[in-house]
């Protein structure tokens, strides 16, 4: 537990945070007549998980193929950065502005620590405190601002629009910028690469 909050703080320390955002998230469902009706419909604050980061995570799922829950908020259930075996997970991501000269002072293998063993077995070293690999499947889309994304071999530029599929490799996500970006994920479990 205490080295978890000592990574929670070295994340903040290298992010500016600025203050929480919100996203409005509705979710659907059956009624007891099995007429669609809302399940969940309310403005959510995005809050600092593990990694220090402000996100929100709307919905999982822990079978495949996917079952249904028309009761139970299923988003709350989510725990840690990957889904669960056979599972997905959908969340929003907000990266505030990196903070360099706090990044240059943190554990190179600072995220690697909070993805643990569901790490995927094939990869380098990372290079970047920040850089990790999941065993997942990602399908990312930049709602807002503009964020590098660091590779092993490159760094690609991303803006709104953009979207990338990141399959159990190396990254991380890097906000050069002075305004937050925003980022929608639906991580799938996958297999070792």
């Amino acid at each position: 537990m205490r080295r978890i909050f000592y990574i929670f703080a070295a994340i903040l320390a290298a992010c500016s945070i600025s203050h929480a955002t919100e996203i409005h998230r509705v979710v659907t469902g059956l009624d007891a007549n099995d007429r669609s009706t809302t399940l969940f419909d309310a403005v959510e604050a995005l809050r600092a998980g593990a990694s220090g980061i402000p996100s929100y995570n709307i919905w999982r799922t822990d079978s495949y193929p996917p079952g249904f829950s028309f009761t139970e908020d299923l988003g709350l259930k989510q725990k840690g950065l990957v889904p669960p075996d056979n599972g997905t997970s959908f969340r929003v991501v907000e990266f505030p502005p990196v903070n360099d000269a706090a990044l240059a002072k943190m554990d190179l293998n600072l995220t690697m620590k909070i993805v643990g063993d569901k790490a995927p077995l094939r990869g380098v070293p990372v290079s970047n405190p920040l850089m990790h690999r999941t065993r997942t499947v990602d399908y990312a889309i930049i709602m807002s601002g503009e964020i590098d994304m660091m590779l092993d071999d490159k760094t690609i530029h991303l803006k709104a629009g953009d979207v990338v599929v990141e399959q159990a490799t190396n990254h991380a996500w890097l906000n050069h910028g002075s305004e937050p970006c925003r980022i929608i994920f639906v991580f799938l479990d996958s297999k070792q690469p």
